[in-house]
């Protein structure tokens, strides 16, 4: 792996974490005391970040080191990324409108397995 290609995979991951957090780069700018244009080049790969910059950021996003530094097939990553994108969604929803998302959700993937046992 290349350097840069190092410094682009550890970008990546933050921008990943952060926004499984339901955080903008704005708002880690200001719990990390970084700038937002330092955030962006990071999470970019086009700013070879600093160990200082990088435990300000891991402070600011509550990750541990071997947090930042696990990296799962992309794919996988993708998919986690999007399942966490569900939870500042239905932060501000009420019990029964959570409940009724539940339950559509459910029906549709009862219907997606449904239709895989048919075709087996």
């Amino acid at each position: 792996m290349s350097e840069s290609e190092f410094v682009r995979l550890v970008g990546e991951k933050v921008r990943l974490i952060r926004k499984a957090r339901g955080m903008t780069q704005e708002r880690l700018s200001e719990l990390s005391g970084l700038s937002e244009k330092y955030l962006s080049d990071t999470e970019r790969g086009i700013c070879n970040i600093s160990l200082e910059s990088l435990e300000k950021i891991m402070k600011a996003l509550k990750v541990r080191p071997h947090e930042l530094f696990l990296y799962a097939d992309h794919a996988e990553a993708d998919k986690q990324e999007l399942i966490e994108q569900f939870v500042p969604l239905l932060a501000d929803r009420d019990l029964h409108e959570i409940r009724f998302l539940l339950k559509v959700v459910q029906e549709f993937v009862d219907t997606f397995e449904s239709s895989d046992k048919k075709s087996l």
